[in-house]
């Protein structure tokens, strides 16, 4: 397989409806590949980019780019109702802190 393809983001998790491990691709959403052993289901998706990738190509279309080869500004907008937006603003105020620290703090928390 080509090196091209390792860059790309590649995860293997288990399908209880399937009763397999299904193996997926970030960069290709609609992409998987289902198998008895995460390292099969790993092999299947990796496969299966690799002949989309090349008839991507072939074709003259756009090869999605990888995510860890693009660059982040580190600034998103998010959307949320009204009232998430009032809580958070005074929870922020009576921490005196801005509602950017606030969030910013509140998602690496959790893990993001």
């Amino acid at each position: 397989m080509g090196k091209e393809i390792d860059r790309y983001t590649y995860r293997v998790t288990w399908s209880e409806e399937d009763h397999e491990h299904v193996g997926l691709c970030a960069e290709f959403p609609s992409l998987s590949w289902l198998e008895k052993t995460p390292e099969k289901a790993l092999a299947g998706i990796r496969r299966v980019v690799q002949h989309t990738v090349a008839d991507l190509k072939k074709n003259g279309e756009e090869v999605p780019e990888p995510l860890a080869m693009k660059s982040y500004s580190g600034k998103f907008m998010v959307r949320v109702p009204p009232e998430t937006h009032r809580r958070l603003a005074l929870q922020a105020a009576e921490s005196g802190v801005s509602l950017n620290r606030l969030v910013s703090s509140k998602l690496s928390q959790n893990g993001i």
